[in-house]
C-alpha cells in the first residue's frame, strides 16, 4: 500500500520541472483573471427571481429566516445565512452576488491543488486555466445563488479528505468533518459529496476505523440538513421508486452527463466529443500512473450516476448541470490529463501543442458560455435597465404594506431597496402548498400584485416592450407597462383566499396572452392551489356533518 501511494504521489515524466515553476504564477494569474471579469461582470446579468428570493427570506430575523429554510422551503441552510447578513448590513443584489463572486475566486487556486493532488502540476495547471474560462465558473461566480458556494466547500471537503486518509490523525479528520459540514449546508447535493467519498474510503480501504467515526459524526451532526433536504424532497416530489419520473435508462443518465460535461467545458456536440475522447486518454494515463487518483475521480463521477438512476423526480425537480459542479475540477484534470498525455507523442512538439490546445478550448468555452448567457458577457440592454429602473420606483412610491406580492420578483427587491414599504407577504410561484400557506397565514388580504417580464430568457420571443393589456375584469385592476414590463395591480383589496385566486388566475390568463412564459407555472400553481383550498373545505364540511351526527 505504502508503494502505491509513493507511486501516485510520483512526478509525471515531461516537462515536470517546467510545471513546477510555472505552476504558481499561473494559478495567481488565473485567479486575478476570474476576479477581474467577476468584479467588472457582477451586475451584468439581469436580476433573477432566485436571488431575490434569498434576500426576501433574509429580511426575516435569523431564527425566523432559519424556521422558514429549515422547516418550510428546505435546500441550503448556509446559502440563507449569507442572505441573511447581506440583508441586515444594509447590502442589496450586488452584496450577495459578491458572496458568490469570492467564492468562485477562493475555488480557483483550491481546484488547482486538489488537480496537482490527482494528476500532477502540469496537468492542474492546464485544468486551472479551463475552469477559469469554463461558464459554469463564470456564470454562477456572479449568479447569487448557492452554486460556488457549493464548489468551494466541495473542494475544501475532497482537500480534506486527501490530507485526512493520506496522514491521519485527529486534527486532519475534525478539518474534514468541518468541511464536509458545510458542504451539506451549502447544497442537498452535499449528500452526494458525502457518498463518494465513503465509496472511495471502502474502496482503497484507507484508514477505515478513523473514517467511519468521522463519517459517523457527520451523519449525526448533519441530522438539521438531512431534514431541510427531506422538506425540499417532499416540495418537489424527489425520492426513490414508487410515482414520479427517473431520468431514467443509462442511456438518459448519459445524455445528462454530456450536458453536464459540457456546461464544464464546452457543449457544441463536437467539442463534447473531443473533450469526452481527451478525457478517456486522461483516464487511461491517470490508471497507469496514479491508479488512487484515477478510483477517485471514477467515483466521483460514477457514484452520482448510479444514485440519479435510481432517484424520482418531480416535473419541476430535473436536475441540472450546476447541481453537478462538484464534478467539475476532477472532469476537468481528466481532460487535462489527455491534452499532456497527446501532446507527449510529439517529443519536442509537446509544449507547444499543449498551449495551442489549451487556448483552443478556452476559445470553444468562451464562446459555448456566450451562447448560454449572452448578457453575463454583454450586459444587460440600457433600455430594460431603465425600464426597469422606472417600474422599482413606481411600485416604491405606490406599494402597501399589506399588498401580495406574487413570487420573488426582482423589481420587488429593487422597490424594497428604493425605500418602498413593500409587503412581506410574498406567495411562492412554483409550489401551491407554499403558495396557499403563504395566503392563509396573511388574510385578510391586501391587493395583488402581478410582473409580467416580455424580455425573459424563457419567453418563446424576446421583447424590450409589452402592450398594456390588463385583465378582465377592467375594473378590478390596474396596470403601468415600462418597457417589457407589465405591473397588474387589483385596485381593491383582495380580502379572503378565494378572491385572491380568482382574480390570480385572471391576471395570470392576461400574461398567457401576452405570451409570457412564467404565466402557464403560475396559473399551475394557482388551480392548484384552488384545488386545494377546495379539499380543505370538503374537509371541514366531512368533520362538521360527522360532528353533528
Amino acid at each position: 500500500m505504502a508503494e502505491a501511494v509513493a507511486h501516485d504521489r510520483a512526478p509525471t515524466a515531461t516537462g515536470e520541472t517546467l510545471a513546477e515553476r510555472a505552476f504558481a504564477p499561473v494559478v495567481a494569474v488565473c485567479t486575478a483573471a476570474v476576479a477581474t471579469f467577476l468584479a467588472l461582470r457582477l451586475t451584468a446579468w439581469p436580476p433573477h427571481e432566485d436571488e431575490a428570493l434569498a434576500l426576501f427570506v433574509g429580511r426575516d430575523s435569523l431564527d425566523g429566516m432559519l424556521g422558514t429554510v429549515l422547516n418550510q422551503r428546505g435546500g441550503a441552510p448556509l446559502h440563507f445565512v449569507f442572505a441573511w447578513a447581506v440583508a441586515h448590513t444594509g447590502g442589496g443584489l450586488a452584496a450577495l452576488r459578491a458572496v458568490s463572486a469570492l467564492c468562485a475566486v477562493a475555488s480557483i487556486p483550491l481546484l488547482a491543488l486538489l488537480c496537482a493532488r490527482l494528476a500532477g502540476r502540469g496537468p492542474a495547471i492546464v485544468a486551472t486555466i479551463l475552469a477559469s474560462a469554463s461558464w459554469m465558473m463564470l456564470f454562477h461566480g456572479v449568479y447569487g445563488r448557492m452554486y460556488s458556494l457549493f464548489l468551494f466547500t466541495s473542494l475544501l471537503s475532497f482537500l480534506a479528505l486527501l490530507d485526512a486518509t493520506g496522514t491521519g490523525g485527529r486534527l486532519r479528520w475534525t478539518g474534514w468533518i468541518v468541511a464536509t459540514l458545510l458542504c451539506i449546508a451549502a447544497h442537498p447535493y452535499g449528500a452526494l459529496v458525502l457518498a463518494t467519498q465513503a465509496v472511495y474510503v471502502a474502496a482503497t480501504r484507507t484508514r477505515l476505523r478513523e473514517a467511519a467515526v468521522s463519517i459517523a459524526i457527520v451523519l449525526a451532526l448533519g441530522i438539521p440538513f438531512w431534514r431541510t433536504d427531506l422538506v425540499l424532497a417532499g416540495r418537489f416530489e424527489v425520492g426513490v421508486g414508487g410515482g414520479g419520473d427517473r431520468l431514467g435508462s443509462p442511456l438518459d443518465v448519459l445524455r445528462y452527463f454530456e450536458r453536464t460535461f459540457g456546461d464544464f467545458s464546452a457543449g457544441y456536440r463536437l467539442a463534447v466529443a473531443v473533450v469526452l475522447a481527451l478525457a478517456a486518454l486522461g483516464a487511461y494515463s491517470l490508471t497507469r500512473a496514479r491508479p488512487r487518483s484515477a478510483l477517485l475521480i471514477g467515483v466521483v463521477v460514477l457514484t452520482p450516476a448510479i444514485l440519479l438512476m435510481a432517484a424520482r423526480f418531480g416535473s419541476a425537480a430535473a436536475p441540472e448541470s450546476r447541481h453537478l459542479i462538484f464534478v467539475m475540477p476532477f472532469f476537468l484534470a481528466l481532460v487535462a490529463a489527455g491534452v499532456l498525455a497527446g501532446a507527449g507523442y510529439l517529443g519536442r512538439a509537446a509544449t507547444p501543442a499543449v498551449v495551442v490546445a489549451t487556448c483552443g478550448l478556452v476559445v470553444l468555452e468562451l464562446a459555448w458560455g456566450w451562447s448560454r448567457t449572452a448578457e453575463l458577457y454583454r450586459g444587460e440592454p440600457e433600455e430594460r435597465v431603465a425600464a426597469r429602473g422606472a417600474a422599482a420606483e413606481w411600485l416604491a412610491e405606490t406599494s402597501r404594506h399589506d399588498d401580495v406580492l406574487f413570487g420573488y420578483d426582482p423589481l420587488f427587491l429593487e422597490a424594497w431597496r428604493e425605500g418602498g414599504e413593500l409587503s412581506r407577504s410574498v406567495v411562492p410561484r412554483a409550489d401551491s402548498r407554499l403558495a396557499l400557506r403563504a395566503l392563509q397565514a396573511h388574510e385578510p388580504l391586501g391587493r395583488g400584485v402581478w410582473v409580467f417580464d416580455a424580455s425573459d430568457t424563457g419567453n418563446p420571443v424576446r421583447r424590450l416592450e409589452v402592450p398594456n393589456r390588463p385583465p378582465t375584469p377592467r375594473e378590478a385592476f390596474e396596470t403601468r407597462t415600462f418597457g417589457p414590463f407589465m405591473v397588474v395591480r387589483t385596485i381593491a383589496p383582495t380580502g379572503d383566499v378565494r378572491s385572491y385566486l380568482k382574480l390570480a388566475r385572471r391576471a395570470q390568463l392576461a400574461g398567457k396572452a401576452l405570451s409570457i412564459a412564467d404565466a402557464d407555472v403560475n396559473l399551475s400553481t394557482i388551480v392548484e392551489a384552488s384545488g386545494r383550498l377546495a379539499a380543505q373545505d370538503r374537509g371541514r364540511e366531512d368533520s362538521r356533518s360527522t360532528a353533528s351526527r
